[in-house]
């Protein structure tokens, strides 16, 4: 789960308090920006919020780091930004540490560490370009490198939108062959939104592994199955 640290209190990335105990705080560097994940284990994203968005922090906490990947705030390339961190960062911390970085050497190289990644039940890897500056939004030179799963699914119901996407679709709800119903709310175009397809309509979508009920993690539309 995403989390911000602006040198004096953790947040999400909507901008809510993130109510961490004392000693997981204590390990945070006062006054220094840091961008990162509240991390769990691999497969327990849905574990790691529950944790992270009690109102009041229990013992669970004890097991989630801090996984940082940036400081928002330092000047220069990412190169420098790294050695930052490392200087800020005691390596005797518990709950706070750097994610592994490490120089791509190629295509090849690339998808053999994506495959690797995957295979051990991550979603795959960010790689940024080098001598970049940090952009607190989505950016080119910060690339998301992944596999993903899509399966079919049949549309029964319409959700309106709100807010820029009043007056559209908001999300589809759907049917899989197997009976499991869900929403798959992003993928579409303005023009998708504008004409959705219609309920009895096979779609099919991407998602990225299961969550504990057997629903697809974050759908996504693709397209309509063409008949």
């Amino acid at each position: 789960m995403r989390g911000f640290w602006d040198g004096k209190a953790l947040w999400s990335r909507g901008g809510k308090p993130i109510h961490a105990p004392d000693y997981f705080l204590a390990e945070l560097p006062k006054d220094i920006a840091l961008d990162g994940e509240l991390w769990l284990g691999r497969g327990k994203f849905e574990d790691t919020v529950s944790i992270v968005r009690r109102q009041t922090p229990n013992a669970r906490w004890r097991q989630i780091q801090f996984m940082v990947f940036d400081a928002p705030k330092v000047k220069g390339t990412f190169e420098k930004r790294m050695v930052f961190l490392k200087t800020q960062l005691p390596a005797t911390a518990k709950h706070v540490r750097p994610v592994p970085q490490w120089l791509c050497k190629g295509k090849a190289h690339l998808i053999a560490e994506r495959d690797r990644i995957v295979k051990a039940g991550g979603e795959g890897l960010m790689i940024r370009e080098p001598e970049s500056v940090y952009e607190g939004k989505r950016s080119g030179t910060l690339l998301k490198v992944k596999t993903h799963a899509d399966a079919e699914a049949t549309v029964i119901g319409h959700k309106p939108g709100k807010g820029k996407f009043d007056g559209m679709l908001g999300s589809l709800r759907v049917r899989t062959k197997d009976g499991r119903e869900f929403s798959v709310g992003t993928g579409f175009t303005n023009t998708e939104r504008k004409n959705p397809p219609p309920i009895g309509a096979v779609v099919t979508y991407r998602y990225r592994g299961l969550t504990k009920n057997g629903l697809p993690r974050f759908p996504s539309f693709w397209r309509v199955r063409k008949k």
